[in-house]
């Protein structure tokens, strides 16, 4: 008995080494060479923090594209999902109202063509992109409202397209902030 209490012992010790210690310590190393020094990319625009390339944020004007709904109002220090379930009738009235909101300022958009992700808020309710679909079918919205050519917005939503990790892993995807910033910029 008294062996395997030893060996118990070694083995607790290895692995509060190994993980409170090393694997910390390596951890904020690989941080520390991402972007952003760890800290998260930070975008900015004449030299000022306007967001971060990993944080969501709130669009509501014509001339912008709208990211995913927040449960959190985009709040980072409060992230989360919502309690409410795919049956809930307040969630189910949300979803109707974003919905709403979408047909009121897309003129000629199909309920059928609405992707979920611009209705649905994500499980972080930070999510920074909106799908390919989710892009396409607001650029002729943007397009109208700052007066330009629809074909010059599909061309920065499609320069603003972050591809599949190594062409397989995920979906397309639009990062809203940098679309906005690469829209103010035209």
């Amino acid at each position: 008995m008294k062996k395997y209490i030893i060996q118990s012992l070694r083995l607790t010790l290895v692995l509060i080494v190994l993980l409170c210690i090393i694997y910390p310590i390596g951890i904020a190393l690989a941080g520390k060479l991402a972007k952003g020094n760890g800290g998260g990319e930070k975008i900015t625009k004449n030299g000022k923090t306007v967001g971060y390339a990993l944080l969501g944020q709130s669009f509501t004007k014509p001339e912008y594209f709208w990211g995913r709904p927040s449960a959190v109002a985009y709040n980072a220090a409060g992230s989360a999902g919502s309690n409410k379930g795919p049956s809930n009738p307040d969630y189910l009235k949300e979803v109707q109202s974003r919905i709403d909101t979408l047909l009121k300022y897309n003129p000629g958009l199909e309920k059928s063509a609405i992707p979920a992700d611009l209705v649905t808020a994500s499980g972080s309710g930070l999510d920074p992109n909106i799908s390919e679909q989710g892009a396409a079918i607001q650029i002729a919205r943007v397009a109208k409202a700052r007066k330009i050519d629809e074909k010059k917005v599909k061309e920065l939503v499609a320069m603003n397209t972050l591809k599949p990790l190594m062409g397989l892993f995920g979906p397309s995807s639009v990062n809203v902030l940098k679309l906005n910033l690469a829209l103010d910029n035209l």
